[in-house]
């Protein structure tokens, strides 16, 4: 019988058949592309999100995200209602995703990391696998400090990687228990610390790291945010909305209110001056409820968002919060 869709979209889509009966499904991906190595588990080979999509437009009823809260509002949220979402705004949502999506006639939205958008930027999470987790030589130790308390990394043997290396690691990532080498603990390490920095401090970190490794262009790379033509064409048809992800993709829960507020209404601003119309839908980075606070939830509603997404899994009825509007994270490896 042909294989329609990795592990994880199999079992969401099991345990979903027998309870979206007046109840919706939310579902969220980052990327769709074939990636050659994927250490946070966000790409979807366009082969298999053009299988969830058979299967979403024949099995399911797919609308749009404004449809659903319109239906939360007035209580009748249809039977077997699926909603496709994007977090990050990564350019493969428009180059591979979109035409996707209206093959199949599935709307879609995309919520876009702004900061990166005026000056065709990539996130620092990929730019450290770029570093760590390629071929490349590297210096046998790192040293950093990290808010004032030194860090310090040995790469032993595995400074020189070789391509067999490479490879053998290909489909290693995060979520594994062990790190099959040096470079990979030190990937795992710089993740943990930077995740929780402001966005000044982290690229203070980032650009050590590439003076360090040599890398300082980013030549070759295909791993960009949506520039601001990028977002006029995803939204051309009407098909894909746009909404925002904040500027730098804090975790807002470590911001005090005002600089949360700050990387809310700017995203807001800088989509509505490109689009030329109001931007209502917000998705929380990282998106788990330790990630924002009751207070984020109230800025979000005061900046004029309309819903927010947040990440954790259940599904959505007609008396869902719209500001936590809960989703089932669609990862890549559980078909490798």
């Amino acid at each position: 019988m042909k294989q329609f869709f990795y592990r994880r979209f199999r079992q969401i889509e099991k345990w979903c058949k027998t309870k979206l009966k007046h109840k919706a499904l939310l579902l969220l991906y980052h990327r769709v592309k074939d990636l050659e190595i994927d250490p946070q588990l966000l790409g979807v080979a366009p082969v298999h999100f053009e299988q969830h999509l058979d299967i979403l437009s024949r099995d399911y009823k797919p609308i749009s995200l404004n449809e659903l809260c319109r239906a939360i509002e007035e209580r009748r949220v249809p039977p077997r209602a699926v909603a496709v979402t994007f977090d990050d705004g990564y350019s493969d949502n428009l180059y591979h995703a979109k035409p996707l999506l209206e093959r199949y006639e599935v709307p879609a939205t995309v919520f876009v990391t702004c900061g990166k958008v005026r000056k065709r930027g990539t996130f620092w999470s990929d730019e450290l696998a770029d570093v760590f987790l390629q071929p490349r030589p590297l210096p046998l130790r790192l040293d950093l400090t990290i808010r004032d308390k030194p860090h310090h990394w040995e790469l032993g043997n595995s400074t020189r990687a070789t391509e067999e290396s490479a490879s053998e690691n290909r489909k290693w990532h995060i979520l594994e228990r062990m790190d099959p080498t040096p470079r990979h603990a030190a990937y795992r390490s710089l993740c943990r610390l930077l995740r929780d920095l402001p966005d000044s401090e982290r690229e203070d970190v980032v650009n050590g790291i590439r003076e360090w490794a040599g890398t300082t262009d980013a030549a070759g790379r295909d791993d960009f945010v949506l520039s601001a033509e990028d977002i006029l064409l995803i939204e051309q048809g009407g098909l894909v909305e746009v909404g925002s992800h904040t500027m730098t993709h804090p975790v807002l829960a470590s911001l005090p209110p005002e600089k949360q507020l700050d990387e809310l209404r700017a995203s807001k601003r800088v989509l509505e001056d490109i689009l030329g119309h109001s931007v209502g839908s917000f998705a929380y980075p990282f998106g788990s409820k330790s990630d924002y606070t009751k207070e984020t939830v109230s800025i979000v509603r005061n900046c004029g968002f309309a819903c927010a997404c947040s990440n954790y899994r259940d599904l959505v009825w007609r008396y869902s919060n719209l500001f936590e509007l809960p989703r089932f994270i669609v990862e890549s490896g559980h078909d490798r």
